[in-house]
């Protein structure tokens, strides 16, 4: 174990539970009421997954779009959303025999998501992991959500330890950019985008598809090596 204090902070949807798709889903059966054909699933995973739900409604719906209403939409979104992945949430492979390996050698565990904080208690509560992160940081704590880097920044504070000694994990490309901008480097997993396109991100450490290959010590090596990108 190193003699410093390092983190593992987690975007919450994505990457400890594969539920991206029934967001995608949610979204594009809410904007169907509003006439918005042209969305599908897919195009909302690759714009705009990760953002906070102000954010996608400015982007697909109506630029203007007020807080309120953006909050009333989105509320509506995230029932459908509970709704529909109740019986499916379930962790990501290998996830729990990495987060007690990493608790093991004293490595402090992190969440910052883009998800509401009922959400959060939502996933959380299913998965058994309500008391397994030390700090939790939604888009209600912070001015900026994703790809602004506010929500790590604040899990790696309140955590006490510095950005560049944070390690995020992230499947959504805003969510990566957003852990560039603070500072940190990153684990980038393929359940909402491919491989290829995390290439050009110059603080991605790995590339996983789940966490089973994945070790604690090596990789808080590369974190002190910064080592460059390797794809699993």
């Amino acid at each position: 174990m190193l003699n410093k204090k390092q983190a593992f902070i987690f975007d919450m949807d994505g990457v400890l539970t594969d539920n991206m798709q029934f967001h995608a889903d949610s979204w594009v059966e809410l904007f169907s009421d509003f006439g918005l054909q042209g969305l599908d699933a897919d195009r909302y995973l690759v714009e705009t997954a990760g953002m906070q739900g102000l954010d996608v409604l400015r982007y697909f719906l109506d630029p203007q779009i007020n807080e309120e209403e953006a909050e009333r939409l989105t509320n509506l979104k995230d029932f459908l959303y509970r709704v529909m992945s109740r019986d499916r949430i379930k962790a990501m492979p290998g996830l729990k025999l990495f987060l007690d390996a990493a608790d093991q050698r004293g490595v402090k565990l992190g969440i910052g998501s883009g998800a509401c904080p009922k959400n959060i208690d939502y996933v959380l509560g299913i998965l058994d992991m309500t008391e397994t992160f030390q700090a939790i940081v939604d888009p209600f704590q912070v001015r900026h959500g994703k790809p602004q880097p506010d929500i790590f920044l604040r899990a790696a504070s309140l955590l006490g330890v510095p950005p560049s000694e944070c390690i995020v994990f992230e499947d959504a490309l805003p969510g990566v950019e957003a852990a560039r901008k603070a500072g940190m480097q990153c684990v980038a997993v393929t359940t909402t985008n491919r491989a290829e396109a995390f290439s050009h991100f110059d603080n991605v450490l790995q590339v996983i598809d789940d966490f089973t290959s994945l070790c604690p010590d090596e990789l808080l090596k590369k974190l002190n090596e910064k080592q460059p990108m390797t794809l699993l």
